[in-house]
């Protein structure tokens, strides 16, 4: 397997921390989306939307879109199942995934921010905002559902991480650079601590990857 990454994609860091919890260790490729590699005619002849991750299958076959990319990686790879046995916990933690996949983290991704402040021409006070406002949205909503809900244990789902957690984690860290106020998320926050702990997390973490900027 190959994985085309950047250190500071969220949606990249996720298929990192699978892969670790999958003990899984393929090539790696590194997208630098600062600098516009994305945007590169190699690249996107591999992902045509230019956006990381993407990663090729030992077959060849080619993977976008991150949570496509972790149900492919749980499907073919058994070990730390990233989703409940049950039907109803797999609503659950996909439910909880997907809040944040799809409502919080495309609102504030690099190529949202640059078009507020590039094409729409909003201050970085005011693009900052936007960000903090969508981030806060999605966290109250997050926090609501697991401090309310029997089926949360360590984790987003029980005492094992999941398809959430996985998730959660590189959303928690986007938002640490946004210097957010996490004081009224702290299940949120005893979540985030007991997958900090293990190292599938700890490793995929954006300071620890090889492209990552000192």
């Amino acid at each position: 397997m190959k994985l085309y990454d950047y250190f500071r994609s969220s949606a990249a860091y996720r298929v990192r921390i699978a892969l670790n919890l999958k003990g899984l260790a393929p090539e790696r490729a590194f997208v630098h989306l600062r600098r516009g590699d994305h945007r590169e005619e190699n690249y996107l002849a591999l992902n045509p939307q230019g956006l990381v991750p993407s990663l090729v299958t030992d077959d060849g076959a080619v993977l976008t879109q991150s949570l496509a990319i972790l149900e492919w990686l749980d499907e073919t790879h058994s070990r730390s199942p990233l989703l409940p046995a049950d039907p109803s916990g797999r609503a659950r933690v996909r439910s909880l995934a997907l809040t944040i996949a799809c409502d919080i983290h495309p609102l504030n991704n690099l190529r949202v921010q640059n078009y507020l402040t590039g094409t729409l021409g909003v201050t970085d006070a005011q693009k900052d905002g936007w960000v903090r406002y969508w981030i806060d949205t999605g966290f109250e909503a997050l926090e609501t559902r697991l401090a309310g809900d029997a089926a949360t244990g360590r984790f987003c789902h029980g005492d094992a991480p999941t398809l959430a957690d996985v998730c959660l984690v590189p959303q928690m860290a986007n938002a640490r650079r946004m210097d957010f106020d996490f004081t009224p998320y702290p299940t949120l926050l005893r979540i985030e601590a007991a997958c900090a702990a293990l190292p599938a997390f700890a490793n995929a973490a954006p300071a620890k990857q090889p492209d990552a900027e000192k």
